[in-house]
C-alpha cells in the first residue's frame, strides 16, 4: 500500500467527483477531500464519502464460487475459469457463437468496455453483447446524433452552467442523484440567470427552480413541441440562426404548428401561462440551455422527446453558442466512455459503427483479424436478456445486475434462471450473481487503475490507491485467462495501460477519437476533452511514440462552435409530433407509475445496500402518492400499499406528499424482493434507442391488509 493520499475519481455516479484515498492503521483507506477538480472542488454526497466501505472483506467476494449440487460454493481460480470456458466452448460447438451472450456495465473503465467488446467479437465470435448503459442515455445519443452528428452527454462543461442566462432542466432530480453538482445551478441563480425545472414531483431539485413545471409522466414531449409552438408564434425564432446553422426547419416547424398551447395543456397538464412563462425566461437572455435526464428519455418515443427539447435549441439559436446549447447529464459512472468503446450492441472503438466497412477494416487491423470475421450488430440489452434461455444459452455478464435493474424484472429473472450456463463477475454477490454457475471477485475503482469518462466527455485516470484482497482478480485478468483457454493466447493484456494504448489506435479517426490522450496527460492535466486526435493529420499514423500525442491536440472543452459534426457542418432539425405512452391508464389501471432514484442508494444498490450509513439513510422502498390518493385509498403514511402492473405487483410503505401529482405514483428502483419497481416496469421500446419505458406505465393501487 502505498503511504501517502493518492488522486482518484468516486465509483459512482457521471460526475466522477475528484477524492484522495490516504491509508488508515487498520490497513484500509479513507475520502480525504480533493479540492484541485473542477466538478465537485472537494465536496461528495454520502455515497463518495462511505465508499471505501465496500472494500471491506466483510461485505464483498474475495473467492471464486462454483456452483455444485445447487449451492455456490468456494472454489480455485483454476477450476472457475475452466468450468467458464468449458461451458462457452460447449455452447458455441452445439449452438454456434451467438448462443454466447455478453452483458456489460457502464461502471466498467473503458479499458475493460473496450476489451470486452473485442472479447465478445474476436474470441466468442458473437454478435450479442450489450450492456445496462442502454438503459441510460442511449435516448439522448440517438436525439444526439440525428441533430449533431455526435453523442457527447454535454457538449461543454459543467463549469458553464452558472455563467448561462437560463437553464431547462428536464426530468433530473439532481440534487439526489448527484448532489455536488446543485451548486452549479445555485451559482446560476446567484449570478441573475433562471432554473426551470420539469418534474411530475416536487424534488428537492425543483424546490430551487425559479419555475417548476408538473406534467404528467410520459408527456415530455407534447410539452417541449408546446413551447417550440410558442416561440414561432411569438417571433421569437432566430431566423438568421436557422437559415445559416441548421437544415430542416421548415418540416420541423409544419410539424410543432400543431401542438397549439391549449391542446397541450391537456395533454401534460401544464397550465398555458406556465408554457408562456418558461418561453420568455428561456428566450429573454443571451444565451441559454436545456439539459434532460432519463425522465424524457427513458420512454418509448425518448429518442424524439429528445429531439423535440434539441429543436428548441435550434429554432431559438441556443446550441452551437458559447454558454448555450442541449445537454444530457449522463448517469452511470462510466456511462459515456461506457458506449464508445465497443461493448454496445452496434458500435466498434472510437463511437465507430459495426456496420460500417470503413470502421470495421481500422478496428480490425488494429485487432489484428479479418474484418469478414466481426460479426454484425447483435441486440439491444432488454432484447438480449429476454432471448436468455432460447436463443443465447450461455451468459457472460459484468459489472451489471438485471435481476433489480431491467425492466419487467420478474420476467428477466426467469429468463436468467433459464440459461443453460451463467458466470457472473462482480464485486459483491448481488441478486444477479446469486444465479450464476460461477461466480469471479473482481477488484473495484480503488483497486485497479484504469479510465473513466465524465459527463463532460472528460477523460480521467481512476488510480489504484490500495492492493486488493488476495484472491480477487482483475477483469481484464479474467478477460486474459479466458480468451488463453478459447485458443486467443495474444491480444487481451493485464496492464490497463496497455489496453488504453490499444484503444487509443481503435479510436483513432473516429467520433470519439481518444488517440491523443495517455495517461500521463491525464494525470498532469486533471483530465482531457475527447475528441483529442493527435498533431499528426494522418488519423491512422503509428501510435507508439507518447512523444507525438503530448504534443499534440489540447481537446475539446465545447463542441460545435464552428461546426456541427454533420456532413455539412449544419445542425439537423428532425421533425416530430406528440404520441401517446405505450401504456396509458384505464379502468383497471387508472393510475401512472414513474421510478428514480434517492440520495443515499445508487443504481441498484448492489453496493449501497451494503453501507450501515447509507441504509440508515434509506432503509428500504416506498410509495410516494398525493394525499388524495392516499385517502381513497384508505391508506395513512407508512401503511403497506401493493402497486399492481400488468407485469406484477409490488409492495412498499406508504410516503404521503403534496409534492407529487394526483395521478401519479412514485417509486424508487434500488431494492430487490417485494418492494422491487421494476417488477412493474414497462419493457416497450424506443424504435430507435431500444431503450425500455421505465418512467411511465398504467398501475393500481391496492390497501394491504395487516
Amino acid at each position: 500500500m502505498q503511504n501517502s493520499a493518492t488522486p482518484t475519481h468516486c465509483p459512482y455516479c457521471a460526475l466522477q467527483c475528484g477524492m484522495n484515498l490516504t491509508p488508515v492503521p487498520d490497513g484500509g483507506v479513507e475520502v480525504t477531500e480533493r479540492a484541485d477538480f473542477p466538478v465537485n472542488r472537494g465536496a461528495l454526497c454520502g455515497k463518495g464519502r462511505t465508499a471505501p466501505q465496500v472494500l471491506s472483506s466483510r461485505v464483498r467476494l474475495t473467492s471464486p464460487l462454483v456452483r455444485h449440487e445447487g449451492k455456490l460454493v468456494p472454489a480455485g481460480w483454476d477450476e472457475a475459469l475452466d468450468r467458464i470456458a468449458g461451458e462457452l466452448r460447449r455452447t458455441r460447438a452445439e449452438h454456434g457463437p451467438d448462443a454466447c451472450g455478453v452483458f456489460g456495465g457502464g461502471g466498467l473503465t473503458n479499458e475493460k468496455a473496450y476489451a470486452l467488446g473485442k472479447f465478445a467479437r474476436v474470441v466468442l465470435g458473437t454478435s450479442q453483447i450489450d450492456y445496462n448503459g442502454r438503459f441510460c442515455m442511449s435516448s439522448a445519443a440517438a436525439g444526439g446524433i440525428k441533430a449533431f452528428g455526435l453523442d457527447r452527454g454535454l457538449p461543454f462543461p459543467l463549469e458553464d452552467i452558472p455563467k448561462t442566462g437560463c437553464v431547462i432542466l428536464v426530468g433530473s432530480n439532481l440534487a439526489e442523484t448527484m448532489p455536488p453538482s446543485l451548486r452549479f445551478f445555485s451559482e446560476l441563480r446567484e449570478n441573475g440567470g433562471k432554473l426551470i425545472v420539469v418534474d411530475p414531483r416536487r424534488t428537492k431539485t425543483a424546490e430551487q427552480a425559479d419555475l417548476h413545471l408538473m406534467p404528467r409522466p410520459g408527456t415530455d414531449l407534447a410539452l417541449a413541441l408546446g413551447l417550440l409552438h410558442l416561440v414561432v408564434a411569438d417571433g421569437l425564432v432566430d431566423e438568421e440562426y436557422v437559415r445559416e446553422r441548421t437544415a430542416g426547419w421548415e418540416d420541423a416547424r409544419a410539424a410543432v404548428m400543431a401542438h397549439w398551447p391549449e391542446y397541450v395543456e391537456r395533454i401534460t397538464g401544464v397550465p398555458v401561462p406556465q408554457l408562456r412563462e418558461t418561453v420568455r425566461m428561456f428566450c429573454e437572455p443571451e444565451s441559454a440551455m436545456v439539459l434532460t435526464a432519463r425522465g424524457p428519455e427513458q420512454q418509448s418515443k425518448g429518442t424524439d422527446t429528445v429531439g423535440a427539447w434539441i429543436n428548441l435549441c435550434l429554432a431559438t439559436g441556443r446550441a452551437g453558442k458559447p454558454l448555450s446549447g442541449y445537454g444530457c447529464l449522463t448517469g452511470q459512472g462510466n456511462g459515456q466512455g461506457g458506449r464508445e468503446h465497443g461493448q454496445k450492441a452496434d458500435q466498434l472503438p472510437g463511437y465507430r459503427k459495426l456496420d460500417d466497412p470503413a470502421a470495421r477494416r481500422h478496428v480490425a487491423e488494429v485487432w489484428g483479424v479479418d474484418p469478414d470475421s466481426l460479426p454484425g450488430p447483435g441486440r439491444s440489452a432488454y432484447e438480449l436478456l429476454d432471448a436468455l434461455g432460447a436463443d443465447i444459452r450461455s451468459l457472460l455478464l459484468m459489472g451489471s445486475n438485471p435481476v433489480v435493474s431491467a425492466p419487467r424484472a420478474a420476467h428477466i429473472e426467469e429468463r436468467i434462471k433459464s440459461l443453460d450456463f451463467l458466470a457472473v463477475c462482480d464485486v459483491v454477490l448481488s441478486e444477479t450473481a446469486e444465479l450464476a454457475d460461477v461466480v469471479l471477485p473482481v477488484t473495484q475503482w480503488a483497486e485497479e487503475t484504469g479510465t473513466t469518462t465524465s459527463l463532460e466527455g472528460r477523460v480521467l485516470l481512476r488510480r489504484r490507491a490500495i492492493t486488493p484482497p488476495e484472491g480477487v482478480r482483475s477483469d481484464l485478468e479474467v478477460m486474459h485467462e479466458l480468451a488463453g483457454r478459447l485458443g486467443v493466447e495474444k491480444g487481451f493484456p493485464t496492464d490497463p495501460e496497455e489496453v488504453f494504448e490499444e484503444l487509443r489506435r481503435a479510436s483513432a479517426g473516429g467520433p470519439a477519437d481518444y488517440s491523443g490522450i495517455t495517461y500521463r496527460r491525464l494525470a498532469e492535466e486533471n483530465g482531457v476533452f475527447w475528441p483529442c486526435p493527435t498533431a499528426d493529420a494522418d488519423a491512422d499514423s503509428d501510435m507508439d511514440s507518447d512523444a507525438d500525442a503530448e504534443a499534440g491536440h489540447p481537446g475539446t472543452p465545447r463542441l460545435f462552435l464552428d461546426r456541427f459534426a454533420t456532413p455539412d457542418g449544419r445542425a439537423r432539425f428532425v421533425p416530430v409530433s406528440h404520441r401517446a405512452s405505450a401504456e396509458e391508464p384505464d379502468d383497471e389501471y387508472p393510475v401512472l407509475l414513474t421510478t428514480g432514484r434517492v440520495v443515499a442508494q445508487y443504481q441498484s444498490g448492489a453496493q449501497t445496500r451494503r453501507v450501515d450509513e447509507l441504509n440508515a439513510a434509506a432503509p428500504g422502498p416506498f410509495v410516494e402518492l398525493h394525499p388524495r390518493l392516499a385517502a381513497r385509498l384508505g391508506a395513512a403514511e407508512g401503511d403497506p400499499v401493493a402497486v399492481v402492473s400488468r407485469r406484477g405487483r409490488a409492495v412498499a410503505p406508504a410516503r404521503i406528499t403534496t409534492g407529487i401529482r394526483p395521478d401519479t405514483v412514485f417509486m424508487p428502483f434500488h431494492w430487490p424482493g417485494e418492494g422491487r419497481a421494476n417488477t412493474l416496469t414497462n419493457p416497450a421500446l424506443d424504435p430507435t434507442s431500444r431503450m425500455p419505458e421505465f418512467k411511465a406505465c398504467a398501475v393500481r393501487l391496492e390497501a394491504v391488509k395487516s
